[in-house]
């Protein structure tokens, strides 16, 4: 059976092609990919070739597909896992495996799985690690998404706290207590707001802080205070850079105490030190945003450490747990991570936006893999509508649903685009 697929075949060498997949084995399971989020990881992999830590040293001679954000529908299920899986199935893929200590992961180091392909063989170590999920939903897209929601739900879940008394660290932000979500307003932080709004250990309050008062408008638009307060959370969104002392008004907005829980969403020193100045007492800071330089440092207050019990964490993943949190939430309709997606394409758009990624505006990027269609900002359709009935359609859905990406575009795209 032919894919069509990108693969990597070395440094900022990727390549859309044709090519026949081998025969199905018995503990392997046949599959088509529909959707795709592109995410940054593909970039650094591209950038990096085999010098990336996922990535095979022998790809120009094995070339691997990209792309692990993916969710399609099983077709062919090999002897082995008959008892497990069905043809027709919706599924998506947690690809961080460790299989047996292995740093391999769909996307970055297998020849005939990742999300950028029309189909492909999911291989045995895949269903070993419990981390084929299958997924009940009318949509793709919101599978899609469920890696990196999934890494945010693992930030929620990472957080600890320290009960003296026996000297154990307690799991999770405080439940009921202060969160802060430094460059909060972006695609992933967005999602934070979201999860922390609507999972079932929420805070109190929640601030949220970016420097862009047309982010901080739209964010205000998409996650509104109203619905925050039904949900029994204080929602504030706050510009620091028109914020004199942003750490001592961010404080006052708590009674002028410090955060249980802070989030750094971008890979900022000033931000990382911020995040420190604002913890009260026993609070936790998450790095969250991953760096681009391995020497990345900030400084941080060691005395509160000592007698005020700060502490700090890191979040680069989520684990299997997670990404079913995610698609649990998102199927039943609790959380929205269509706020995470700006732009849409087919894709023939694949290895214009993995190369352009950094340059390229907006949040997360959503391939359909069955499809012709360029890269295209949702805030663009209608614009291009005035030529293309296609995008004509697409601008008005999108117009009822918020400006969001939805269920009804996502139909609409599969049944009247041009196919690849």
């Amino acid at each position: 059976m032919k894919t069509k697929a990108v693969r990597l075949y070395g440094k900022e060498d990727l390549r859309l092609e044709e090519f026949e997949l081998p025969e199905l084995k018995d503990d392997e399971i046949l599959a088509s990919v529909v959707s795709d989020s592109v995410c940054m990881s593909t970039y650094k992999a591209m950038e990096q070739g085999s010098a990336h830590k996922r990535v095979p040293e022998d790809i120009a001679e094995n070339p691997v597909i990209v792309g692990h954000e993916f969710c399609g529908e099983i077709l062919q299920v090999g002897k082995k896992w008959q008892d497990k899986f069905k043809p027709g199935q919706k599924y998506s893929i947690q690809p961080a495996l460790n299989y047996k200590g292995s740093a391999d992961a769909p996307g970055y180091s297998y020849k005939y799985i990742g999300g950028d392909a029309t189909k492909i063989i999911i291989p045995n170590e895949v269903m070993e690690c419990n981390c084929l999920l299958p997924y009940e939903s009318d949509c793709y897209y919101k599978a899609s998404l469920s890696e990196p929601v999934s890494c945010i739900i693992a930030g929620y879940h990472e957080n600890y706290h320290s009960d003296y008394s026996n000297h154990t660290h307690i799991m999770g932000i405080k439940e009921g207590g202060a969160v802060a979500i430094l460059a909060g307003a972006g695609p992933m932080g967005l999602e934070c707001v979201d999860y922390g709004i609507h999972c079932d250990r929420k805070p109190s309050l929640m601030v949220v802080t970016d420097i862009d008062d047309a982010r901080l408008k739209r964010a205000a638009e998409l996650l509104t205070v109203e619905d925050a307060a039904k949900n029994g959370v204080k929602l504030v969104y706050v510009n620091t850079s028109a914020v004199e002392d942003p750490v001592a008004y961010m404080k006052n907005l708590n009674g002028g105490n410090g955060f249980d829980d802070v989030f750094v969403y971008a890979p900022v020193s000033f931000l990382v030190e911020q995040g420190d100045q604002l913890l009260g007492n026993g609070g936790c800071l998450n790095f969250f945003a991953g760096p681009l330089k391995s020497d990345f440092s900030a400084k941080f207050n060691f005395y509160d450490v000592h007698y005020s019990f700060h502490r700090v964490t890191g979040t680069s993943g989520g684990n299997t747990d997670d990404m079913r949190e995610a698609l649990a939430l998102s199927a039943a309709g609790r959380i929205n991570p269509s706020i995470m997606i700006s732009h849409v394409g087919g894709l023939d758009s694949v290895i214009d936006t993995i190369m352009n990624l950094p340059n390229i505006k907006g949040a997360k990027k959503l391939v359909y893999t069955n499809i012709s269609l360029p890269m295209t900002a949702i805030e663009d359709f209608e614009e291009k509508g005035k030529t293309d009935p296609l995008f004509k359609a697409l601008a008005e859905i999108c117009a009822r649903h918020n400006g969001l990406w939805n269920d009804e575009a996502e139909k609409y795209l599969l049944a009247n685009a041009k196919s690849i």
